[in-house]
């Protein structure tokens, strides 16, 4: 048998070397460190809690409202269940 490098000739097997190689990471994860990186961290979540469209006061009370209304509202049907559920365990187990 041949060779592959015989086969494919130099340039492919250079090729193949390169392929071989992991590629460098660019941009800015490029050859910082652990602090370099957390700090690239921290300043990434600082750019993105600016871009946050913040509820005015009203929106917020408004909120606030429907979330408690909900909750009373499951909490009375969980009561109900809850004690049709015992006078069925009572009527059933005596």
């Amino acid at each position: 048998m041949t060779d592959s490098n015989e086969v494919l000739g130099t340039d492919a097997a250079e090729q193949d070397k390169a392929a071989d190689k992991k590629p460098r990471r660019g941009g800015k994860r490029g050859k910082k460190g652990p602090l370099g990186r957390l700090a690239l961290f921290y300043r990434q979540i600082i750019a993105e809690l600016r871009k946050v469209v913040w509820p005015n006061r009203s929106d917020l009370m408004t909120y606030t409202t429907v979330v408690i209304v909900f909750v009373v509202v499951v909490i009375a049907f969980v009561s109900v269940v809850d004690w049709g559920f015992e006078k069925l365990v009572t009527y059933v187990f005596g």
